[in-house]
């Protein structure tokens, strides 16, 4: 069954007219909340123009972006690809609609990197671009730095959208997509002040579903000639994304809001009307997908309009200061970690101060559940799963809880010691225990195929995924063990790791990146899941063994150095326990030095194992042929015997 087609010639004139009605609202707010805004801050009013600019560009490219990025996930999600992998004719006019949606959030970006300098500097913009300021501007201004890496991440979704019409060129483009989306509200708001640790963590979550939420609800207003079976997909994606939306909304807003009611500021009157849009949108949602029926073209239309407003108010609430910044008094505490720690390191801190991370913590949470959901259904059909392989799967998902949600990471975000045994267990031993978990071959078996005419599901994906030509590349030994060695020494012995320790978003993209390294890396040696092409066993010991003499290089280095490994950022923190920081980087010289022996100590058994169990059985099928009669050499020798005869004649 599909819905008409003639819905979408009057989806794009309405969706316009919603677009410049919010944009004309939020103009309003501007107008009407702008000395305030500035007097709030402690900044000069650069005047009515400059500030209704701000607010009218933040809303039209977070919507340029939230579109982008929601569009590009409606087609790798519904799109029914060729045997080439290329995507269908619905989904490539929706791909038409990315590329003009990149162009906008472009344009719109590089603008605002201009006016939000300009106006945190309290300066027209024309006399900050003219008179060379702008780059004293911009290093006055986190928010205007994010919208420049927005503004490079748009560039790159913009132009390599033109040049692939692939499903899996779409799924890379949405890493530089989601980059863009998240780098200015993690330098916003957001990313400041008391408990930015949690609220960082939680926009990124409410950002990437809004986004979704707009985009799926757009490409089906605009271009409702989908499938029933793929419309009720998108719909169970509106529900997944609009109840994280709704959740990380309420615990991100309540956070910002603390200390004042909600009805005394205009900003937790907005919270309010976005939360009730987004909770409507929701229900209704689940309503549908639980009945079955199909989604009126009018709804549709309506609940993108409504996504719309959502974005122009999350606009007007992003670019004014939070409520909470204005009545509490803020400390050093809350700069540099958003939280203070109970005291000096010890083993009682780390194991009992927990931080719940709601981007991690909940990752773990949800890998360990799924899993765990994976070996049941196999086991009510009747088929067997290694308990060791679910084991090391649990083992490593509730690792990864502890370290991204107990005192590790939160004392790891202040001293150079216990971040490092944050990164050695993030980059060494979590990607060990997940990888012997075989994920991908638990996948396979429990996830269903797609059949006949029936699209292609999770199952399909993932397929395509490990088995692309990118995904070859990254695991190739050379380049994992590469990726694993280098980025050690270039996060640590470069500036990165100033700017990284720095920031709450830092720690998250740091996190992300030595699990994916280590996963990487260790899926080549130990790995059960189909993918790289494989060392014999021997090479794979070599290239275990390889690894090690730069894990010392860097630890003895590390220790002896007398240049303090973002000192910058420990010295303004000044923990009153930590007397010494080179002292504290020395220890964590001497964490990566020893650190590594018992992961290696895990990879080495797990390999002879591995290598005992392939012996066993090619002997047995071995045994199994010289019973049949049959001698493997004998046979060679005989075939060859034949083709000179053959040959002679």
């Amino acid at each position: 069954m599909r819905t008409t087609a003639p819905g979408r010639a009057w989806a794009v004139p309405l969706l316009s007219a919603a677009t410049a009605i919010v944009g004309a609202l939020v103009a309003v707010y501007a107008s009407a909340t702008g000395p305030a805004r500035f007097a709030a801050a402690g900044l000069p009013f650069p005047g009515s123009a400059p500030n209704i600019v701000e607010y009218v560009g933040y809303y039209a490219a977070t919507l340029a972006a939230a579109s982008t990025v929601g569009l590009v996930v409606y087609i790798v999600t519904t799109t029914v690809p060729d045997d080439d992998g290329r995507i269908d004719a619905p989904a490539y006019r929706v791909h038409l609609w990315v590329e003009r949606a990149a162009i906008a959030w472009f344009v719109l970006a590089a603008v605002m990197v201009a006016v939000d300098a300009a106006n945190a500097a309290g300066a027209p913009v024309v006399q900050v671009v003219t008179r060379g300021a702008l780059g004293d501007a911009l290093g006055a201004s986190e928010s205007a730095r994010g919208w420049c890496a927005a503004a490079v991440a748009a560039a790159v979704v913009a132009i390599g959208i033109r040049f692939t019409l692939r499903w899996f060129g779409h799924v890379l483009l949405l890493v530089p997509a989601v980059v863009g989306l998240i780098a200015v509200p993690v330098t916003g708001n957001s990313g400041e002040g008391p408990d930015h640790d949690f609220t960082t963590s939680a926009v990124i979550v409410f950002v990437v579903a809004i986004a979704i939420l707009v985009g799926v609800k757009t490409a089906i207003a605009v271009n409702p000639s989908l499938p029933e079976r793929l419309q009720r997909r998108a719909r169970v994606l509106c529900v997944a994304t609009g109840s994280a939306a709704v959740v990380y909304g309420a615990a991100l807003f309540s956070l910002m809001i603390s200390g004042t009611s909600v009805w005394d500021t205009s900003y937790g009157r907005i919270a309010v009307a976005v939360g009730s849009v987004l909770v409507v949108l929701c229900v209704s949602d689940a309503v549908l997908a639980v009945t079955g029926r199909a989604t009126p073209a009018a709804v549709t239309a309506a609940g993108a309009a409504a996504m719309i407003g959502v974005v122009g108010g999350l606009a007007a609430m992003a670019v004014q200061p939070a409520p909470r910044f204005l009545v509490e008094d803020i400390t050093a505490w809350d700069v540099f970690l958003g939280y203070e720690l109970p005291g000096p390191v010890s083993v009682v801190n780390l194991v009992t101060y927990w931080r719940f991370d709601p981007l991690f913590g909940v990752i773990a949470a949800a890998l360990l559940l799924a899993y765990l959901v994976g070996v049941a259904r196999l086991r009510r059909r009747g088929d067997s799963w290694p308990v060791g392989r679910t084991v090391a799967w649990v083992v490593g998902t509730l690792a990864l809880l502890v370290v991204t949600s107990s005192g590790v990471r939160a004392y790891g975000s202040a001293m150079f010691s216990v971040h490092m045994g944050e990164h050695m267990a993030l980059n060494m031993f979590i990607p060990v225990l997940l990888v012997l978990g075989a994920p991908v071959t638990l996948a396979l078996r429990v996830l269903p195929a797609a059949h006949g005419d029936q699209p292609p599901g999770p199952r399909e994906w993932i397929q395509w995924f490990v088995h692309s030509p990118v995904t070859k590349f990254l695991s190739h030994p050379v380049v994992a063990f590469t990726l694993f060695v280098g980025s050690l020494y270039l996060v640590y012995f470069t500036p990165l790791f100033d700017t990284f320790v720095r920031y709450h978003w830092g720690h998250e993209l740091m996190t992300l990146h030595f699990l994916l390294v280590g996963y990487l890396y260790y899926w080549g040696i130990i790995g059960v899941d189909p993918g790289p092409k494989r060392l014999p066993f021997l090479g794979r010991l070599g290239l275990l063994f390889a690894v090690m003499p730069f894990h010392a290089f860097f630890g003895i280095a590390t220790m002896t150095m007398s240049d303090v490994i973002g000192g910058n950022f420990y010295r303004q923190l000044a923990l009153p326990w930590m007397a010494n920081l080179t002292d504290d980087q020395h220890t964590g010289g001497a964490i990566a030095w020893g650190a590594s022996e018992l992961p290696v100590i895990i990879v080495v058994v797990a390999l002879v194992a591995q290598w005992a169990r392939q012996d066993r059985r090619t002997g047995a099928r071995q045994d199994r042929h010289a019973d049949s009669g049959y001698d493997d050499d004998l046979d060679a020798y005989n075939a060859m015997l034949r083709e000179l005869a053959r040959t002679r004649k």
